[in-house]
């Protein structure tokens, strides 16, 4: 059944770890799931010990109770400025979100967001990050944060764009108007979105289809389209070809040749 002490390891996510596949909970449902600081602490550990954990092929991130995630945790702010504390968001986001965002990014793993509610402010950027997003029909998207006075951070603005495009960027973070689950996925926001019961379903149907392909291509694949938004087009062509060239001495391709000439499925090693 896999590792399930990291349910009872952090205060603020469940982690449970069953062949391969490492669901990661939020779980701060009287909260909507909002960062706080122990839930950014927690959240920033379940990933770095699913990242380095072999026996994890592929992670899901969802949110327990209504929402995924409603962003920061503004009573906890409250209380802090409440408490003398000069507002400083740029620290939070160095020290807290930043650090996240990456890890999600440079990690070989698939990262499978289940979107079973309301995604906001830095909660819809946890979504972005992710590799894929299915949503409930109940999710529900919103680049909150111009309601609070503040710019789109922890990875919005970076990955919102380059998604929905410019145009779309800019009405969402600028009005913060809520995007539904039919909309996002007009919008190219998500993968898909099924009924809310079938939702951790066809998240984990998705995840083991991504298992059993061969881990490495996987990963290159998820590092190629990382960087060619930075990349010209011959940087681009080249970094390709620097991986082809390790990508055809693996076990996992000669086996793929193999087993399509002999008419059989592959049996794939990560190696």
């Amino acid at each position: 059944m896999g590792d399930r002490k990291s349910a009872g390891a952090y205060e603020t996510v469940i982690v449970e770890t069953v062949q391969s596949i490492c669901t990661v909970t939020m779980n701060r449902p009287q909260a909507y799931n909002a960062c706080s600081n122990q839930l950014t602490a927690d959240l920033a550990a379940a990933m770095e010990n699913a990242d380095r954990d072999e026996t994890v092929k592929v992670i899901i991130l969802t949110g327990a109770g209504k929402a995924f995630n409603a962003g920061q945790d503004l009573a906890e702010l409250k209380q802090r400025y409440d408490g003398g504390e000069t507002p400083n968001l740029g620290i939070d986001l160095r020290e807290r979100y930043n650090p996240i965002i990456r890890r999600m990014c440079r990690m070989d793993k698939a990262i499978i967001a289940a979107v079973n509610g309301v995604a906001a402010g830095a909660g819809c950027s946890l979504a972005l990050a992710c590799d894929f997003r299915i949503a409930s029909e109940q999710a529900v998207f919103i680049e909150a944060f111009i309601h609070v006075g503040v710019a789109p951070d922890a990875g919005s603005t970076y990955f919102l764009p380059r998604m929905i495009g410019h145009a779309r960027a800019m009405e969402m973070c600028c009005t913060g108007r809520k995007v539904d689950a039919p909309e996002a996925l007009r919008m190219g926001l998500v993968n898909l979105v099924v009924e809310a019961d079938r939702l951790m379903d066809e998240a984990r149907a998705l995840a083991e289809d991504l298992a059993a392909r061969p881990a490495r291509a996987l990963a290159w694949t998820k590092q190629l389209l990382r960087q060619s938004f930075s990349h010209s087009l011959d940087q681009q062509l080249e970094a390709e070809a620097a991986i082809q060239e390790v990508a055809s001495r693996t076990a996992d391709h000669l086996e793929a040749v193999n087993a399509f000439v002999e008419k059989r499925p592959p049996r794939f090693t990560g190696r």
